[in-house]
């Protein structure tokens, strides 16, 4: 309760500084907040957004700036006068600035780089130069060196003079003449050490390093690993380049785990918050997989098709084919999600295959057993409490709906735990493999599955 008054407490605070028009007020105001609390005024006053960025100090615009969603970044680039706009970009660590033109279009990106003083160019050319989506992008160049032959008097010395441009110094970098990389050593250690020891005391060759090149996912990995705020950056010849820190490792993470959700339900990712895309993009990024689903399932139409004698011969099989279908696609869609998000957080591999094959065999085929005796013992149910007859041979229904479920839960099971896998062995995207997907191709499989189990049960008595 204390925080929902706090907040209402400051938008009003803030509506009344704002109705003042007292530039100096607002300026005072506005910087003496959390960047956090300046976040959510700027969401809860979209009509003022520019107005807040423009009256903040420009370190703390830049510091607002970078924890917004993409789609208010843009937003307020566009209502800024340019000279503000240029003096944001300019204040922005690299990272965040390429992370912001990475979503803009090219032909925007090309004007955005034309507002950056040469330095600042140059930084944001090189990282734009990297792999999309790899650990080059992410990586900020500024950050504190020494070498191994320095003392710690001097390395202190040099933190004070670098250490402001950089993200952070809790890590300090020991490099050689050449540039490559040697060792890094945590600022505690530094500063409990006395003056006159030397690096080369304190180094213990034990580092973690990222490639430029590496994947974004492959940084992840490393931080949940490593106790690191911080991790430096290498090329293929163990050059130095950058660091990355675990706030811009975060908001990777962030935005793959909103891509994946996306993906599973059955879609593009967005990239771009909801509200903002276009209906013309919406439509785009939805319509592939609904037509890939819709021609998917002509598929169960033409199974159906082809067992229609059987479903005139004996119409009470067609009663239970909803059912059929959806518990296989149920299954399927379970296990679909499970396996993708135990990929994502890296709880198994391709390699582990065989053990997820065992696993969802014995679960596909108990969790068919359950469905089925739920199905068989409800057909007895309403056969003896005469809800409804099943006809002469309603014990042999029973028993191909038994046998059926626990077939197709089963295909399921394994269809929607393999699928992910197969894709990510073919260096495909697994989340690709959406629970949808897995649903219909599931659902043409169970008709052949439903019918072939009935034509056991029911050939030369019902068929």
């Amino acid at each position: 309760m204390s925080l929902e008054m706090d907040e209402i407490s400051l938008q009003q605070q803030f509506e009344e500084v704002i109705a003042s028009e007292d530039k100096l007020a607002i300026q005072e105001f506005l910087n003496d907040q959390n960047i956090s609390d300046v976040a959510d005024l700027i969401y809860d006053n979209p009509d003022y957004e520019s107005q807040i960025i423009s009256h903040l100090s420009i370190h703390r615009a830049a510091g607002v700036f970078k924890i917004l969603e993409s789609g208010e970044q843009k937003r307020i680039i566009e209502d800024l006068p340019p000279f503000k706009s240029a003096e944001l970009l300019n204040e922005l660590p690299v990272d965040d600035r390429v992370a912001f033109l990475e979503v803009l279009p090219k032909s925007v990106v090309r004007e955005m780089i034309k507002m950056l003083d040469p330095d600042e160019r140059k930084d944001t050319l090189e990282l734009l130069g990297y792999p999309e989506n790899s650990v080059g992008r992410l990586m900020n160049p500024d950050y504190v060196y020494v070498y191994e032959y320095n003392t710690v008097k001097e390395v202190i010395d040099t933190i004070r003079r670098f250490g402001t441009n950089s993200e952070t110094v809790d890590v300090i970098y020991v490099i050689n003449y050449k540039g490559e990389l040697l060792d890094d050593i945590r600022i505690r250690d530094i500063i409990l050490a006395s003056p006159e020891m030397k690096v080369s005391e304190l180094m213990d060759d034990r580092f973690i390093a990222l490639n430029a090149n590496d994947d974004q996912e492959m940084a992840n990995e490393a931080f949940k690993m490593n106790n690191r705020v911080a991790l430096p950056v290498i090329d293929d010849n163990d050059i130095l380049l950058g660091i990355v820190t675990i706030d811009d490792v975060l908001w990777v993470a962030s935005e793959e785990f909103s891509e994946d959700i996306q993906k599973i339900g059955g879609t593009e990712a967005l990239d771009e918050p909801y509200l903002d895309i276009s209906i013309f993009k919406l439509i785009k990024k939805r319509a592939g997989w609904l037509i890939i689903l819709f021609l998917s399932e002509m598929l169960t139409a033409s199974a159906m098709q082809f067992f229609q004698h059987e479903i005139e011969t004996a119409t009470v099989l067609a009663l239970f084919i909803p059912l059929i279908m959806s518990s296989g696609g149920n299954s399927g869609s379970q296990a679909s999600t499970l396996i993708i998000q135990a990929m994502a957080l890296g709880e198994l591999t391709i390699t582990d295959w065989w053990r997820v094959m065992r696993r969802e065999l014995i679960t596909g085929f108990l969790l068919g057993v359950i469905l089925g005796s739920i199905g068989i013992l409800r057909i007895f149910l309403w056969q003896q409490l005469h809800i409804f007859d099943y006809g002469a041979h309603w014990n042999l229904v029973g028993t191909t709906i038994f046998f059926s479920l626990i077939g197709i839960v089963l295909w399921g099971s394994l269809m929607g735990s393999m699928l992910p896998i197969i894709l990510k062995r073919m260096k495909l995207d697994p989340a690709t493999s959406s629970a949808p997907f897995v649903a219909t191709l599931v659902d043409v499989t169970g008709i052949v599955i439903y019918f072939s189990v009935a034509y056991f049960f029911l050939k030369g008595i019902m068929l």
